[in-house]
């Protein structure tokens, strides 16, 4: 009886545990609809989710090279869910932040960590946007987020078809509906690998992003965990009235947590396009990085630490499925990555399940 209850009001075992039981599911309901889509190939099919990350140097670099921008985008969403904001609009501090990154890069042919910065500013002023109206208005964060991810892309599309310089075909390319590759536009705006190109033999995905999203990631947890702001910005998000009370500027903080949540959003897009190996194509669709932020964030429980390794299990799981091809079609192949990430994302749901469990259990032996 102790046990269970031990058991239930500890929130680290209970959030592991369903984090844990979410990926399961997840990966049951992708086994499934593998069986149903193609019975014959469903083992192999299976078998590249589980196994493609670690089949080799390079397929795991390219794991490490995703999960950054994915941490990013996580730690923006699970940031501003402790003030009690529930940031969709990361896919748009993404765009912005990427966009920032790359005028940075080719027009003004700025260094790296420059580059990077401009992101950074560019996502924070994307995101302060929903923060004032929430604050200021008290109109819902979601509506405005939604609004600006569309706002910002096609922002981005229409600035990025009049400046010809960005584009690959002012470099020589045929491509005019893509940015110029960095590796001839300018070379030194390209992450730096530090050496890790050669542990990871060759690899033309490494670089030392992920190590920067960590150290992010740290800075958040620190923040959040050990300074007097963090405890503001959780007072806020477990109840704003009673902060208010108790002297804290609410909207302030509101502000300031959206801020941030969309610096870190705009970084992570600044990480992602900054490798070099991946060229920002205009596109006519919200970009799905900063949505799989969400799933991130709760499957940590919008931990910044748990989420440095729920992004690499959402990156493994990512770079599984693309090794699905032929034997599944692109569109098969994105309906089962979707729906293993998003039932990962049950894990707050589940975890309240668990919860109530142990409990229950607990009664019982009570009542006996």
């Amino acid at each position: 009886m102790k046990d269970r209850k031990a058991l239930a009001e500890n929130q680290m075992f209970v959030a592991i545990l369903a984090s844990v039981a979410s990926i399961a599911i997840g990966l049951i309901f992708g086994s499934i609809l593998l069986l149903i889509l193609n019975p014959s190939k469903a083992g192999l099919g299976i078998s590249a989710i589980l196994t493609t990350g670690f089949s080799s140097l390079d397929q795991f670099g390219k794991v490490l090279y995703q999960s950054a921008p994915l941490m990013l985008c996580g730690l923006s969403v699970g940031f501003a869910f402790k003030t009690g904001m529930f940031n969709i609009g990361a896919t748009g501090q993404y765009t912005i932040g990427a966009f920032c990154a790359l005028v940075g890069a080719i027009a003004f042919q700025l260094p790296w960590w420059m580059c990077l910065l401009l992101s950074f500013v560019g996502g924070a002023v994307w995101g302060v946007f929903p923060g004032l109206f929430k604050a200021l208005f008290n109109v819902n964060e979601v509506i405005t987020s939604i609004m600006f991810n569309w706002i910002g892309m096609y922002l981005v599309n229409l600035l990025l078809a009049n400046m010809p310089i960005m584009l690959a075909s002012a470099w020589g390319a045929s491509n005019s509906d893509r940015t110029a590759n960095l590796a001839q536009a300018n070379p030194g705006a390209m992450i730096p690998k530090g050496g890790l190109d050669r542990l990871f033999g060759d690899s033309s995905w490494i670089n030392i992003s992920v190590f920067i999203a960590i150290i992010v990631a740290v800075i958040c947890w620190f923040i959040l965990e050990k300074t007097t702001f963090g405890y503001e910005l959780k007072a806020c998000g477990y109840n704003k009235d009673s902060a208010r009370y108790a002297g804290i500027n609410a909207n302030r903080n509101i502000i300031s947590s959206m801020i941030i949540a969309g610096a870190l959003s705009g970084l992570g897009g600044g990480l992602y396009y900054l490798a070099g190996t991946i060229q920002y194509v205009l596109e006519k669709k919200t970009l799905a990085m900063g949505f799989n932020g969400i799933p991130v964030a709760l499957l940590a429980n919008s931990n910044p630490i748990g989420t440095i390794f729920s992004s690499l299990f959402i990156s493994y799981i990512q770079v599984g499925g693309s090794a699905m091809q032929p034997n599944f079609s692109s569109e098969s192949t994105d309906i089962i990555i979707a729906v293993i990430i998003y039932l990962a994302a049950f894990a707050l749901l589940i975890r309240g399940f668990i919860t109530k469990l142990l409990k229950g259990g607990q009664k019982e032996e009570v009542k006996e």
